[in-house]
């Protein structure tokens, strides 16, 4: 019988491993080509792997919340047919990339860098995944306590449980079974309050219903509560008068769907409106590392899209002041199609510069949105409305009924200060109010 090695893919340029979270198919089962085989989870995004062949499952190779590195073969599928070697879905092996801390979305903390380019099987354990560095900044793990640790995953890879049995052992100040080559203790100094960690207690009885956050909602709640830690968040106000590109879509969006086979929403219009405006004000697009500001030079949106399971997650649109109208709306409703199918690689869902989130979407007028780390800015869109307003003509001033929308911004104090983040978010209003009624696609 023909055998195929199904191999675990490589999903991004930052992304050396990944988490089985669910067989989708048993042993035994049959599987058609394309079809999914199991699903799985980096520290950016949940996806499926698809099996290229067509056969029957024969052998799993790791189980359930295993951690898998890129390129390691993780199932055999038996094709049938006359009997020939095992053939495998990859033709070499996968490089190691080295990644940044901003580029994996957490908080720059110094630590020891490695060359990707010189890693040998011997010093593998110098390669962390950023799942392991970030339990490990968040725990206060230093690099040389990772280094100390005895891994038991792939190639002595040191894996999320050697982590938590590390910390749970560091925590009772005994260990019971030798896990690491060497622990170190940390001398007990004396914290400020405000980096003491505490824990709040509630109360439940027989009629609450206990529910465990499920991992990307885990993920969501500590990038959340790390960015209001790391930025103080101010948030500036202005309403715009969108009449003229309301009026523009409801002419347009027929024959916008008949020649390009897509719908127009108001998303990539907005989007099209801030790349401007980041244009404009180009230190509303940087990041912080430290004392340092980076001015970044791409401009890449991220816009928040809710999931069937209530959670979000922010694909990003790269480059999107190169691209017209039709491209970004060709973008938005494939990273947001593909979104809610869990189609996205996880380098679709990294190298933001600023986000964008459209509360109006669930007929809210104004928000106040947390930063997307590392970034230092996010913009929410409102519900439009249409409100009496007051117009100025050439007769006087007179009442009419416009269409009216809040956009907000919220911004690091660090590096935005009022006057820049006040005059971003107006800029975006006036390239708002002043579209073009008469413009083609």
């Amino acid at each position: 019988m023909a055998q195929f090695e199904l191999i675990m893919p490589k999903m991004g340029e930052s992304v050396a491993e990944a988490t089985i979270i669910k067989w989708v198919k048993n042993l035994g089962d049959h599987i058609q080509a394309d079809e999914s085989v199991l699903e799985i989870a980096t520290d950016k995004v949940d996806s499926e792997v698809p099996s290229p062949v067509g056969g029957t499952l024969i052998k799993i190779l790791f189980n359930e919340n295993d951690l898998v590195q890129v390129g390691a073969a993780i199932a055999i599928i038996d094709t049938g047919g006359d009997e020939s070697p095992i053939v495998s879905s990859v033709k070499e092996e996968p490089k190691i990339e080295e990644t940044t801390s901003e580029e994996k979305g957490i908080p720059y903390v110094p630590e020891e860098k490695i060359n990707s380019e010189s890693i040998k099987k011997e010093n593998l354990l110098k390669f962390y995944s950023p799942l392991v560095k970030n339990i490990a900044q968040s725990e206060g793990i230093s690099i040389s306590e990772l280094d100390s640790l005895k891994g038991t995953g792939a190639e002595g890879r040191v894996t999320k449980n050697d982590v938590l049995s590390y910390l749970a052992i560091r925590k009772d100040g005994k260990k019971s079974e030798p896990v690491v080559e060497k622990i170190i203790i940390p001398q007990k100094t004396e914290k400020p309050a405000s980096t003491i960690k505490t824990e709040t207690y509630v109360s439940t009885n027989g009629s609450d219903e206990i529910l465990e956050m499920d991992r990307m909602r885990k993920l969501i709640a500590d990038h959340m509560v790390m960015s209001k830690q790391t930025s103080p968040h101010v948030t500036s106000f202005v309403e715009a008068d969108v009449t003229n590109l309301v009026k523009w879509r409801d002419k347009v969006k027929s024959a916008f769907e008949k020649r390009e086979k897509e719908k127009i929403t108001f998303t990539p219009i907005f989007i099209e409106a801030i790349a401007k405006a980041i244009k404009d004000f180009p230190m509303i697009n940087v990041s912080v590392d430290g004392t340092k500001i980076i001015i970044k030079k791409n401009i890449n949106i991220g816009m928040a899209t809710s999931l069937p399971s209530g959670n979000l997650i922010v694909p990003v649109i790269k480059n999107a002041d190169q691209k017209n109208l039709i491209g970004l709306t060709k973008a938005v409703n494939d990273l947001a199609n593909r979104a809610r199918n869990n189609k996205l690689l996880p380098d679709e869902v990294s190298g933001g510069t600023f986000t964008m989130t459209n509360v109006g979407s669930f007929g809210n007028v104004m928000g106040t949105p947390i930063i997307n780390q590392p970034q230092v800015a996010i913009l929410a869109v409102g519900a439009i409305k249409k409100k009496p307003a007051v117009l100025e003509t050439a007769d006087g001033d007179v009442i009419a009924i416009r269409h009216m929308m809040f956009c907000s911004l919220s911004y690091d104090h660090r590096v935005v200060d009022g006057s820049l983040g006040g005059s971003f978010v107006r800029r975006v209003a006036d390239y708002l109010e002043n579209f073009d009624v008469n413009r083609d696609f």
